[in-house]
Parts: C-alpha cells; structure tokens; sequence
C-alpha cells in the first residue's frame, strides 16, 4: 500500500496468518496482529483491515 500523501511512502506485508476474526501480518521486520472488525469491513464488498491503526488518513490492506 501507498501513503495518501506521498506515493513513493510504500508498505509492503505479507499475511501469515488468518482467521475469522484476526489477520497476521509482518513486513519481514515486526509482525503485527490485528482484528478484522466486520463492521467497518465492508468496502465495495472486499474486507479491509487498517495494520497501522485507524485515524483520519489511515491506510488500509484489502482483501
């Protein structure tokens, strides 16, 4: 994924893990759990999952 504000800011992970409910990413350096929370999921019918934390201009994986 690609920062909003700058598109040569770019974060690459790679899922290792999945359940129904939680993902696991790492980026080779740190692995990251994270929730899939269903409820704020559903963005033109693919999941998402925001790996660094929801604020105003987060990024987001999709599915």
């Amino acid at each position: 994924m690609t920062s909003i504000c700058n598109h040569e800011c770019i974060w690459a992970y790679t899922v290792t893990a999945r359940t129904e409910k939680a993902i696991t990413l790492t980026d080779g350096k740190e692995t990251l759990k994270r929730r899939i929370n269903q409820k704020i999921s559903e963005y033109s019918n693919t999941e998402t999952v925001p790996p660094l934390g929801q604020y105003s201009m987060a990024c987001s994986l999709t599915a």
